[in-house]
């Protein structure tokens, strides 16, 4: 059911109060950001192309996050009247910009898994991964939703980058999603097999808790290897592309090694202009809280930015079709 998945956009940005743009907090039900987007641009008069939001949301779910456009003209600036199926506008408040793509700090969730079957054993060995999870954190894969069907957008990038040709925008920037998010899955899971996922390993590119600032760790160093413990830096994976911060040493490595037979793949994403960047191994699980009850198992917890509910479940349950 919808209300069973619950996600609130927790935004970077308050809009002002002030300015030639209205930010909509808005709830949907059943319904997809990118529709949204297109309702309210019909009911506010203007271009799909003009309204902004942070980031995708759930379609199969009650979710929470805010839509900016263009200050309406003053015939259908009555935003409260506005019908849309599926949708509640829960607040307007006008600011000088439109809402770029990335401006969140994260996102709350409330999830509820029905239909659990667990003996007394099975329980308690829930109980003791939510708890190591808690305390620890969780490997930070991409979701099987980034690579669509049976991992069909992987396959379908990986071609074209190989063959070239015109691309809609939309399905060119899909397939080189998936195609990267890939990559990164491959030494990230190397790296759980090596069990030093959630370690700094010696000329590893480190990442600063909540910020896009990386740099190269010399080990041994006990202060940085605290800081890592204590998840003010994460250890970081490659999102390949053109140019980019390279790991060095023991990092370089194992990560050499992992990519080694994707050789050409990258460099064709570097040919196609896309920008090598990182990301975080560790998924840090933050207020998360759980309780049994006759309906299943009840979750909520909060993930920063470009991180999956799904990584979440997925490390605690097998879900059955």
């Amino acid at each position: 059911r919808p209300e069973d998945f619950q996600v609130t956009e927790l935004p970077l940005i308050t809009p002002t109060g002030e300015g030639s743009h209205l930010w909509l907090e808005v709830e949907k039900r059943g319904a997809n950001t990118d529709w949204v987007a297109t309702q309210l641009a019909r009911a506010a008069g203007c271009t799909a192309r003009d309204v902004g939001f942070a980031g995708m949301k759930d379609r199969h779910a009650v979710t929470r996050q805010w839509f900016s456009l263009p200050q309406p003209p003053p015939d259908v600036d009555d935003w409260a009247a506005w019908q849309i199926d599926g949708v509640r506008i829960l607040q307007a408040i006008p600011h000088g910009r439109k809402l770029k793509r990335g401006a969140l700090r994260g996102n709350h969730f409330l999830i509820l898994l029905r239909e659990l079957s667990a003996d007394t054993g099975q329980q308690e060995r829930l109980q003791q991964r939510l708890q190591r999870m808690r305390d620890c954190g969780l490997p930070n894969y991409f979701g099987a939703q980034r690579f669509g069907h049976g991992g069909r957008n992987v396959s379908a990038g990986v071609r074209w980058l190989q063959s070239g040709g015109r691309l809609p925008r939309n399905k060119r920037s899909l397939y080189l999603s998936a195609v990267r998010s890939f990559l990164f899955n491959q030494v990230l899971a190397r790296r759980v097999e090596q069990a030093n996922w959630n370690l700094l390993l010696d000329g590893e590119i480190a990442a600063l808790a909540g910020s896009r600032s990386v740099f190269v760790c010399q080990l041994p160093d006990e202060e940085l290897s605290q800081r890592c413990r204590d998840f003010d830096l994460h250890p970081t994976g490659p999102l390949p592309g053109r140019g980019g911060m390279l790991p060095e040493r023991r990092a370089a490595e194992l990560e050499n090694d992992v990519l080694q037979p994707y050789g050409d793949v990258i460099e064709a994403l570097g040919k196609a202009g896309v920008d090598a960047s990182r990301r975080a191994l560790r998924l840090p699980v933050a207020d998360l809280q759980w309780q049994f009850d006759d309906d299943g198992l009840k979750l909520e917890f909060t993930l920063p930015a470009g991180a999956y509910a799904t990584t979440v479940i997925d490390e605690l349950v097998s879900v059955a079709d």
